[in-house]
């Protein structure tokens, strides 16, 4: 250090910190030669900071936003710790850490690598999940004491992975316990958020962090189960299979028409025609037979009384011929399978339609 920079040190009766906007600084040790704190010394403390007081390694005072003066009187701890008995004594010797309190929010957290779960409907699956939290020191002392010790600048990124690590493998025992179907997760990002949250807060606090918000974004599986989804959501969409073979074979038909590329576009064209008449061919001869048309019914035959005796049996064409040569008559008795008994031909409705075609006897000379 030169002598410019020590004998402006000696100077010096204003602690403040202006944090830079483009860094991510949670702590500073506010720096000056040997540490050394003069009498009436101003301390600033703005909005969103606090100050942390450490002497020779023990943790003193924090003061909270405000002008403040130094001495004995707002510095309690500090003055016990030095043996202050009747008043402030310059100088002193004491480092002064400014903590930024106010919220980080857009904070990424995600699996590095897929993680083993049991799915109750896929079984034992790999999946990521990725989100977003937002966190803000609210316990300066025991930040100081359990992450930043003698770091002059702590910055986010030296905290971030350790953060990342523990929401993991909380949010991990969250989805366990939650037992919820993959993929019914979607519809439970809030529900999963806030118990994650509730059981990665209390970690965070050990170390003097609040964690104000925490949010699922994505829950993603790998990619050949992801594919194998897309296909049986495919496969529920197209429905009938067979239809939809026949309308793609229809359509290459089409396109080769279109396609002016001689030859090759023929060949295609010809094979899926080909393809086509396969496909209607199966599915003629699958189709099922058409039924044949039931056998003729049998023409009735009749047994008739001629001359005293049982005659036949006779179809309805030769009872009309023996009805017209007057072998039978009205009166001639007719029987048939099924029937109980001999009856007069004249009352059967087989028969009745004969006699009335037939010629009345001639009349006798």
């Amino acid at each position: 250090m030169s002598l410019r920079d020590w004998v402006s040190g000696q100077f010096i009766d204003i602690i403040e910190w202006t944090e830079p906007s483009q860094n991510e600084i949670l702590a500073y040790r506010f720096p000056r030669h040997n540490n050394e704190i003069k009498n009436g010394a101003k301390l600033i403390v703005r909005e969103g900071q606090a100050a942390v007081f450490v002497k020779e390694g023990q943790h003193a005072d924090v003061m909270s936003p405000g002008m403040y003066t130094l001495d004995t009187n707002n510095l309690p701890i500090l003055s016990s710790i030095l043996g202050w008995k009747y008043g402030f004594e310059s100088p002193f010797k004491c480092e002064v850490y400014f903590i930024s309190t106010r919220q980080w929010t857009d904070q990424k957290w995600g699996t590095q690598n897929p993680v083993l779960m049991r799915d109750p409907e896929f079984g034992p699956i790999r999946v990521r999940a990725f989100g977003s939290y937002a966190f803000k020191v609210t316990d300066p002392t025991t930040f100081v004491r359990e992450l930043v010790a003698t770091d002059p600048s702590f910055e986010v990124f030296e905290i971030a992975a350790q953060f990342r690590n523990v929401i993991v493998s909380r949010f991990v025992d969250t989805v366990a316990n939650v037992k919820l179907p993959i993929l019914d997760l979607v519809g439970n990002y809030e529900r999963l958020s806030k118990l994650a949250l509730d059981r990665v807060a209390p970690e965070l606090a050990k170390m003097g962090v609040s964690l104000t918000q925490f949010y699922v974004e994505s829950v993603s599986l790998p990619p050949e189960v992801e594919a194998a989804l897309d296909k049986k959501s495919q496969m529920g969409i197209l429905g009938n299979l067979d239809q939809y073979t026949k309308f793609q074979s229809a359509e290459a038909i089409r396109d080769a028409a279109q396609n002016p590329g001689g030859a090759a576009g023929l060949g295609v064209g010809m094979g899926a025609g080909i393809a086509l008449g396969q496909q209607m061919g199966n599915a003629m001869a699958a189709a099922p037979p058409v039924a044949a048309p039931p056998p003729l019914p049998a023409a009735a035959a009749y047994h008739v009384a001629i001359a005293g005796a049982a005659a036949g049996p006779f179809d309805l064409a030769a009872i009309g011929v023996k009805i017209r040569d007057g072998s039978i008559t009205r009166s001639s008795l007719a029987w048939k399978a099924g029937m109980p008994g001999w009856v007069a031909a004249d009352t059967l409705p087989d028969l009745q339609a004969l006699f009335a075609s037939a010629p009345p006897p001639l009349p006798t000379p």
